[in-house]
């Protein structure tokens, strides 16, 4: 074969790519071989020919490949020329391929500019052709042309530094094993670990991501390779030589931990670490399991590295531990050291770390900062680790006092106090652990006096180092101490108050309730002074759950006066606005007051400097923080959302962890009490400040709604992890945060509410959801105003902002409350038993409500606990609840056929009651209801009768019974108009329109009437049940108010207040059923014994003007007497004798009917027409209109016909009718009272006192009212009639409560407060007459009694207060009140020394003696010396 010419420049390549196209024959091959070699022996030397093999762009220039075998024909004619070349030279084939693969690899490696020197790994083009030498090398290889153990001896004999990239290839193309380069390069510890380092601290440039992960890849090999080198166990003994490669490995990774250990350490003081550590950390990954290192393998080497880290450079003693403890807390330690423990514990149990570490603790000399940075990893990223660190502290704490051990003692105290550091929220407080390890009989210490000793001795022996926070934990919560040993306590107390003092920690500035925690003790004591506010809100809430001063401050004004007296006191005595009604803090001071703990100038210039407070200032939010806190949370909170999305719990316990500190620095102070519940003020009225708080509240709703969409694309709530309580959990340990955030959700959901989004809605709902549980059993909520009664959960509380007055706040109540309660019942469904903890009780009841108001279809379903009656397979309520195309009217009504929505029925907490029901229905505005009018009739009528009336009492029901059905309408319709003015803000808006009211009172009128036509005991004598059923409930609800025997002002306002709201439904009632039937053999009476009663005990204490009850209730009442009087058989008859029984026996129904009659003349007479065919009124009745005849004749001085055959009462209340109506003058009406002849008819003479009774009243009424036209009036009928009845004592029984006689009926006209002042109203007059007249009352028989009685009470009334105010402006011929007392005692010391001895006989003078001894000794005294013994007539002594 002749070989062309033109070919002779072209590459083997080429050439072998050309022969192969064109002649593509497998016989030609033979003799292309040939004629290839013939060219390689003119043209080709070795070198060239190896860089053709190798480069796989020549290899591919014509773009196809040879089926059959191009690589290995090439590897065929590489041995065949390497062999023929050796042969010439005389050198082994070995030793020249070894030169030409080094020559070769030289070139490939080395750098082509500047930037390449610096590289510590290849281009992307040089790993092509390394690998294609590679696998060239591995041909010769395979075909005894090359010895891989020479080319590392050559390689390394020019003392290169291999690249690891270069090791890598090599071990990975199986050509060289890195175990065997560990193995044979005794220089490897040199450069291995440089190179390691190199690489590790190498960043590739940017865009080179394939470089990132080659560069990850090679580390991961190396280490793999060094890991199952140095740390697997074989079941044979190890030869020397693997012993020591073993050691080589484990020396080796510990260099590198050593220097990821420095380079932390550096950066505390450089503040930079460089990246190479962190990328060394990443290694530290179970994937390095594997061809490598085994899992067991892997272990060790994880345990072995973590004991390495924990005892690495172990310079610090405990005493340094003891006192920097403070700074090594996770939030505080480098996020490097941080992220190597956690990468090394990620593989092992909590058990197995704490084990493994004590047994370091008990072994080894340890790091201490790196043993206790170790534990908070352990505990922030692990929610199972605190229990386990409690067990091992236990185990500590047993083996210590066993063994009197310090170091057991030491390491215990150093990791609860660690635990501690991290915060509540992940481990106990160091007071709580150690109160629970020793403030009780049964702790560690308390077995015998040695073990006493020994934790005494060792407490004094840390007194030295002690932050002064733990000694204040000491102090104030002392290990228990028999009595007979408290020397040994007082001993340490003493020298922890010295430590103190040396500290400038003064021991009276501790706080009475100081609880130290970790971190607040850590970061800096509080201030005397804010220490001293949190003491008195803490006393303030104890008192206020309790009743009593807190034992803790009456101790304090013993043992610590100084700081009882200028810090708690100076605190609790701090000048603000009083509330109207004392409040706990008021309650507490008047208290201490009581129990002489308050000095009285200190207290004396409290009450001073109140008075002139005007408003107190809002606290201010000062912030120490190098960064802006704003800034700082929105990015941990976007951090926190990506986690909660990847789902990483200890990364995301971690971040929370961050965020609370961070909401610490916004909203300062320390973390409260758990043990004791707070009660937290929200006053909803104010504006929401200081703008930060607002800010920050906003931006965790924002982040929580978003974290809530982004969790539920992918689970329902029950399949979702626990970041929802855990990020609600930390923010109920701040009162200032929880505030603000129900502030916030108060104005978002009263006032915002129609304008939140569904997905608003559903974060919300979510979050009030977890806030519910997470602070219901801390903290308790008061709203201010008191909308609600008293303190309730956080729920409850924001429950109440949730108003449905109208549809616009029915709908969006209803959407909040169904997104709340489906997320509920989902949370809930795979913890049944805490089911209740996430369904608010407020919320359910709002839907049952709401829900079959809204939806009618929900009135027609019968469901029960086990689901709706042919309901189909439950559907998915979160799906529906997110489902953006789905209505709040789908999704209400699967839930309402939910099972587990009505299962929560069954507990009394969820059950909505009627009362309940009618709070709500009253509060809906009608003209903004959702519901028409007719639909509103229909749906309370489904209500009442249908819900609520079958339903058992213990459910919220009436039990089937009509009267608490209708006894609970009663109930709902007084307490509407006697509700608090602030509720009506709340629930009306102010809205003009009105309430559902008139609906409610609608259906009292249909039931009372149905129970009055059906009749509750079957038979006609129902009526009267219903009439007993009325007055009994009136009278229970005036008995509730005036609960005292003497009732205050308060209470009768309130007792005024009630009757008036109740005659407003009466007035609303049929009449006929305020008057009781009888039936007494066979015969049907009248029984006006109960409406009698009513008047008498009720009625009458509400009259305005007094005496007087108003012409609609009195026409309602006569109404009511007639109209019952038809079911009767003589109608006529039963009139005439319940209008006589009421003449007897409720006088002021007389006197008002008298009053009224020409407006009810014709109201009743139609009545009495209508219902008896025309007839007159009864007898009785035209009683009323002779007796007013007869009376307007006497008043005009005309003949007046005969005196009716009436009571006197009733003449007297005619004429005093026809006069005030007439308005005559004083000489008319003396000439028609001498048209009555009292010295000889007793009649007249009783008609007379019972007008003067009348106008005395009216006096009365003047002097109250300051009306001096109408009291010239009164005062001179009255003067007239005592002209007339001066010389009769029958005047004088209308003064004296006790001896009225026939004139009893007077005290059941006009209310208690007027007969309480007729004593009064006795001097008032009498000061005001002639001296004439006054010499005929003195000779009046029982005049002085009657002056001293009335002296007596007049003077009672003045010192219990209860005289009439004096006016500013008296009028002219009026007396001032202040004045009557004294010109009354001057009046009755006269009548004393005018009245002659024999007036009165020794028992009537000792009686009156008696009486004035106490009240008034002087006129006691005038009695004695005036009318004493000497001058008794012994004949008086025997009447």
């Amino acid at each position: 074969m002749s070989v062309n010419p033109s070919c002779e420049e072209q590459g083997v390549s080429r050439l072998l790519a050309g022969r192969v196209v064109n002649r593509p024959q497998l016989d030609d091959a033979p003799r292309l071989q040939e004629a290839a070699v013939q060219l390689l022996q003119q043209q080709q030397d070795l070198c060239s020919l190896l860089r053709e093999v190798s480069n796989p762009d020549r290899c591919c220039q014509t773009g196809e490949q040879s089926p059959a075998a191009p690589g290995g024909l090439r590897g065929s004619l590489l041995e065949c020329e390497l062999r023929r070349q050796a042969t010439e030279l005389g050198v082994p084939v070995a030793v020249l391929s070894v030169k030409l693969i080094l020559e070769r690899l030289t070139e490939i490696t080395a750098p082509e500019g500047e930037e390449d020197e610096r590289r510590e790994l290849l281009t992307s083009s040089q790993r092509v052709q390394l690998c294609v030498l590679l696998e060239s090398s591995r041909e010769l290889m395979s075909q005894g042309a090359l010895c891989p153990k020479l080319l590392w001896q050559e390689y390394r004999r020019d003392q290169r530094l291999p690249k690891l990239e270069v090791l890598n290839q090599l071990h990975c193309f199986s050509f060289l094993s890195l175990k065997y380069i560990l193995e044979s390069d005794d220089g490897v510890r040199v450069w291995l670990v440089s190179r390691l380092k190199a690489l590790c601290s190498w960043t590739p440039p940017r865009g080179e991501e394939e470089t990132k992960q080659v560069q990850l890849r090679v580390l991961s090999t190396v280490v793999g390779v060094l890991v199952g080198c140095g740390f697997e166990l074989n079941s044979e003994p190890a030869a020397p030589d693997q012993r020591r490669i073993s050691l080589l490995c484990c020396s080796l990774l510990d260099e590198m931990l050593f220097w990821l250990l420095d380079t932390v350490d550096k950066s505390l003081t450089s503040q930079s670490s460089g990246a190479g550590p962190g990328l060394w950390i990443q290694i530290f990954d179970a994937s390095l399991c594997g061809v490598s290192a085994s899992a067991e393998a892997v272990q060790r080497f994880f345990t072995h590295s973590l004991t390495q880290a924990l005892t690495y450079k172990p310079r610090l003693t405990v005493s340094d531990a003891v006192t920097l403890q403070s700074d090594w807390t996770f939030a505080k330690a480098d996020p490097l050291l941080m992220s190597l423990f956690r990468k090394l514990a990620v593989i092992f149990s909590v058990e197995l770390l704490l084990r493994h570490l004590q047994q370091v603790l008990e072994t080894h000399e340890v790091n201490w900062k790196h043993v206790l940075c170790f534990l908070s990893t352990l505990l922030v990223y692990n929610p199972c680790a605190p229990p386990s660190l409690r067990e091992l502290l236990s185990r500590l704490l047993t083996s210590a006092f066993e063994g009197y051990d310090l170091e057991h003692m030491i390491t215990a105290f150093l990791l609860a106090r660690q635990g501690a550091l991290e915060g509540a929220g992940v481990f106990s407080s160091y007071s709580d652990w150690f109160k629970m390890s020793f403030g009780g009989s049964s702790g560690f210490h308390a077995s015998s006096k040695k073990s006493l000793v020994f934790l005494l001795k060792f407490l004094s022996d840390l007194v030295p180092f002690e932050p002064p926070q733990y000694l204040k934990v000491h102090i104030l919560h002392p290990p228990f101490i028999p009595v007979k040993h408290r020397s040994l306590l007082m001993e340490y107390i003493s020298l922890a108050k010295t430590r103190l003092a040396d500290l400038k920690e003064s021991v009276e500035d501790m706080g009475l309730y100081e609880d130290i925690s970790g971190a607040g003790g850590a970061s800096g004591s509080t201030q005397p002074q804010c220490q001293a506010v949190q003491d008195v809100e803490k006393a303030v809430s104890l008192f206020d759950s309790t009743g009593r001063i807190s034992a803790t401050v009456m101790e304090a004004s013993i043992f610590r006066r100084p700081y009882f007296l200028t810090r708690f006191l100076p605190a609790l005595l701090k000048p603000r606005v009083l509330p109207v009604k004392a409040d706990a803090r008021m309650s507490l001071i008047e208290a201490l007051k009581k129990a002489e703990k308050l000095p009285a100038a200190q207290y004396s210039s409290y009450v001073e400097s109140c008075q002139r407070q005007r408003r107190q200032d809002r606290s201010v939010v000062c912030l120490d923080a190098a960064d802006d806190p704003l800034e700082v949370l929105e990015v941990q909170l976007q951090e926190f959302r990506g986690l909660v999305v990847d789902g990483n719990d200890g990364d995301m316990m971690a971040q929370l962890s961050r965020i609370s500190h961070t909401l610490c620095v916004v909203f300062p102070g320390r973390p409260d009490d758990l043990m004791e519940q707070t009660v937290i003020k929200v006053h909803v009225d104010a504006r929401l400040s200081p703008e930060l708080h607002v800010k920050v509240i906003n931006m965790i709703l924002r982040n929580f709604c978003q974290c809530t969409l982004d969790t539920s694309r992918a689970n329902p709530p029950n399949k979702q992890n626990l970041w929802a309580s855990r990020f609600v959990s930390v923010l109920p340990g701040n009162t200032q945060l929880i505030c603000s955030l129900v502030h916030r959700l108060w104005d978002l959901f009263h006032n915002q509410g129609s304008s939140l989004s569904a997905a608003h809605v559903l974060g919300l709902a979510a979050f009030v959801v977890h806030l519910h549980g997470s602070v219901s059993h801390s903290s308790l909520i008061q709203l201010v105003p008191p909308i609600l009664p008293k303190p309730v959960p956080v729920g409850e509380a924001v429950s109440a902002a949730l108003v449905c007055s109208t549809h616009t706040d029915m709908l969006f109540c209803v959407r909040f409350c169904v997104a709340a309660v489906c997320y509920g019942i989902c949370r809930g469904h795979s913890l049944p038993q805490q089911q209740q903890d996430y369904v608010p009780s407020s919320f359910y009841k709002k839907l049952l409500y709401l829900i079959p108001r809204l939806l009618p279809e929900a009135r027609r379903t019968a469901v029960t606990a086990e689901g709706a009656v042919g309901e189909s397979p439950e559907k998915n309520l979160w799906s529906s609840a997110t489902d953006a195309g789905a209505t709040w009217r789908t999704t209400a009504w699967r839930l309402w056929r939910h099972a587990a929505f009505h299962q929560l029925q069954d507990t009394p907490q969820y059950q909505l009651s009627f009362s309940d029901w009618l709070v709500n229905e009253l509060r809906v505005q009608r003209s903004e209801d959702a519901l028409s009018d007719p639909e509103r009739q229909e749906y309370q009528q489904w209500a009442c009768l249908e819900l609520f009336l079958p339903r058992a009492e213990e459910q919220g029901g009436c039990g089937g019974d009509m009267r608490i059905l209708c006894s609970r309408l009663l109930d709902a319709v007084m307490d509407q108009q006697l509700k608090d003015q602030s509720l009506e803000k709340l629930h009306q808006r102010a809205s003009a329109t009105g309430t559902c009211l008139p609906d409610i009172i609608s259906r009292l009128q249909e039931f009372v009437y149905e129970m009055e036509v059906t009749g509750l005991s079957g038979s006609r004598s129902g009526r009267a049940d219903v009439c007993d059923f009325l007055f009994e409930f009136i009278s229970r609800r005036c008995s509730s108010t005036v609960s005292s025997v003497s009732p205050s002002v308060s209470s009768e306002l309130s007792l005024q207040h009630t009757l008036n709201t109740w005659n407003r439904v009466l007035l609303a009632l049929p009449p006929l059923l305020l008057v009781k039937l009888k039936v007494e053999g066979g015969r049907t009476t009248l029984d006006c014994t109960t409406l009698t009663q009513h008047v008498n005990q009720h009625q009458r204490k509400v009259c305005s003007p007094a005496g007087l009850m108003s012409s609609h209730l009195t026409s309602h009442l006569l109404r009511g007497v007639l109209s019952a009087s038809v079911s009767c058989g003589r109608p006529r008859e039963e009139v005439n004798k319940a209008w006589t029984q009421i003449s007897v026996h409720c006088p002021l129904l007389l006197t008002s009917a008298v009053r009224w009659w020409e407006r009810l003349s014709p109201v009743l007479s139609s009545l009495w027409s209508r219902v008896c065919d025309g007839e007159p009124l009864p007898e009785q009745l035209q009683l009323l209109a002779d007796c007013g005849h007869w009376a307007h004749s006497v008043a005009r001085c005309l003949s007046p016909p005969p005196m009716p055959p009436a009571p006197a009462l009733l003449l007297a209340s005619s004429l005093h009718r026809a006069w005030r109506g007439r308005g005559g003058g004083n000489q008319s009406f003396g000439a028609a009272l001498n048209m009555l002849r009292p010295e000889r008819v007793s009649q007249d003479r009783q008609v007379l006192v019972f007008l003067l009774f009348l106008c005395v009243n009216d006096h009365l009424l003047t002097l109250l009212c300051l009306q001096e036209k109408s009291d010239e009036e009164s005062l001179s009928l009255c003067s007239d009639l005592l002209c007339v009845l001066v010389d009769s004592p029958d005047w004088l029984l209308i003064f004296k409560s006790s001896e009225q006689g026939v004139y009893q009926s007077v005290t059941m006209v006009t209310s208690d407060e007027f007969t309480r002042l007729m004593p009064w109203a006795f001097y008032s007059l009498l000061l005001q007459q002639s001296a004439e007249l006054l010499q005929r009352a003195l000779r009046c028989p029982g005049f002085l009694q009657a002056a001293v009685l009335c002296y007596t009470s007049l003077l009672q009334l003045v010192l219990d207060g209860h005289a009439p105010a004096s006016a500013a402006e008296p009028p002219e011929k009026q007396l001032d009140p202040s004045q009557i007392l004294s010109q009354a005692k001057r009046f009755l010391l006269r009548v004393i020394s005018q009245t002659s001895a024999a007036a009165l006989s020794s028992a009537q003078l000792r009686r009156l003696e008696s009486q004035c001894a106490d009240v008034d000794p002087e006129v006691a005294a005038a009695l004695s010396v005036h009318l004493g013994a000497p001058s008794l007539s012994p004949e008086m002594d025997f009447l």
